[in-house]
């Protein structure tokens, strides 16, 4: 069985310098849109309570490249002007629907620095890319190739903090869907990045932490360079060149393990972990920010819908740590240093193995009896309901993906 999704594939490039400079201009003309467009929306609210939609700020787009003062906007493709106001859209659309925050403004120093081209800004022919604005095709290091017979429909042009430029290309792939039989529960932690229901506990790597003295070192010189010096600025790639190895690291190791655990199992159970709230423990937010746990949560729910599996989240008060997986007794309390505990049952659980096996248990139990997906958090946080029910486990809240 197979199922056709979109997907990206991101190749590093290296620009010439004319253009290295028309799409630093592209960049700068990009934010400088979206923060006008956004002042605007933000203004007509505030005064007249009014929606400004899109037609209204491509509308004000077309003005704006009239005037003298903005008449550079010409100098630059239009596509990515009307795309960066279409992600305009959506942002204010997750807004109002209360899926995100109100969107703030790009900064020149801290924003990401892209620009998005569809198939009328951007010429493929035999597997070479030449964007709008641009007489010579980009000279792309293609580390694996694309699908066969395929071309991208959108092209994201970007630069990193490290100067290093990349482009992703949003293609149809086709992908295989292989059968499977596992089932696993996964249990989050620092000291293993992952302990699964089965007994196996993979070892956090802590990548940030190998690199922790090269960059303590590279940001104590940053701090003694003087502002707006040139010196300054090498020292700052210095420092963002170690920030974009500890990342690319991370984001390999984590693409290998979640694509192992999609591939071997059918059904996967995770904690809604509040990675957010967790971080402002200041004990723990280096280690916690190191293990990446959202980004591989994000990396399991997109790999989980490729491949036709079952992604399962337990709801973040279910007590997974305290609770026997043997006879399914609370516990009342559960110290973050006690890492093994025995039951009044007499089972003996290490401490991370017991709270995925019952994870599993909790994710299968909704699966299985369409068993309550709303949480109650009062009965999970005191551990009353280990004296209503017969299996605590049945009581709590399992939202599905």
């Amino acid at each position: 069985m197979s199922r056709t999704v979109k997907r990206a594939f991101k190749y590093r490039f290296y620009p010439t310098d004319v253009q290295a400079a028309q799409l630093s201009r592209t960049f700068g003309c990009v934010r400088l849109v979206y923060n006008m467009a956004l002042a605007a929306r933000t203004e007509a609210w505030a005064q007249r309570r009014e929606r400004v939609g899109y037609n209204a700020t491509s509308a004000l787009l077309t003005g704006w490249k009239k005037t003298e003062e903005l008449a550079f906007l010409n100098e630059v493709s239009s596509v990515p002007l009307q795309q960066v106001l279409r992600h305009l859209q959506t942002a204010f659309g997750n807004f109002w629907a209360k899926r995100a925050r109100h969107p703030h403004f790009k900064s020149r120093k801290r924003s990401r620095r892209s620009a998005e081209y569809t198939t009328s800004a951007f010429r493929w022919r035999d597997g070479r890319l030449t964007l709008a604005k641009m007489t010579e095709p980009l000279d792309i290091v293609w580390s694996r190739p694309l699908p066969d017979g395929v071309s991208p429909s959108t092209v994201t042009v970007s630069c990193d903090a490290a100067g290093r430029w990349f482009v992703s290309l949003l293609c149809d792939d086709t992908i295989t869907q292989t059968p499977a039989t596992g089932q696993v529960g996964i249990d989050a932690g620092i000291d293993s990045l992952l302990t699964l229901s089965t007994g196996e506990k993979i070892t956090n790597p802590r990548h940030e932490h190998a690199y922790h003295k090269r960059l303590a070192r590279a940001q104590r010189d940053l701090a003694r360079k003087q502002k707006g010096s040139a010196n300054r600025a090498k020292a700052r790639f210095k420092v963002a060149r170690i920030h974009a190895r500890i990342a690319d690291r991370r984001r390999d190791h984590l693409h290998k393990l979640t694509t192992r655990l999609v591939r071997e199992n059918q059904a996967i159970v995770i904690e809604d972990l509040t990675v957010r709230n967790m971080v402002k423990n200041h004990r723990l937010a280096r280690a916690i920010s190191d293990a990446a746990w959202r980004q591989l949560r994000t990396m399991l729910e997109y790999k989980t819908a490729w491949h036709g599996r079952d992604l399962i989240v337990v709801d973040r008060w279910f007590p997974s740590s305290k609770l026997c997986s043997a006879c399914g007794a609370l516990a009342e309390r559960m110290p973050l240093n006690v890492r093994e505990w025995t039951c009044q049952c007499g089972s003996t659980h290490d401490r991370d193995v017991n709270a995925a096996r019952n994870i599993l248990a909790a994710g299968l139990a909704v699966t299985a009896c369409g068993d309550d997906v709303r949480p109650q958090r009062e009965s999970s946080r005191t551990g009353q309901s280990s004296a209503k029910q017969e299996d605590p486990r049945a009581t709590k809240g399992i939202p599905v993906l």
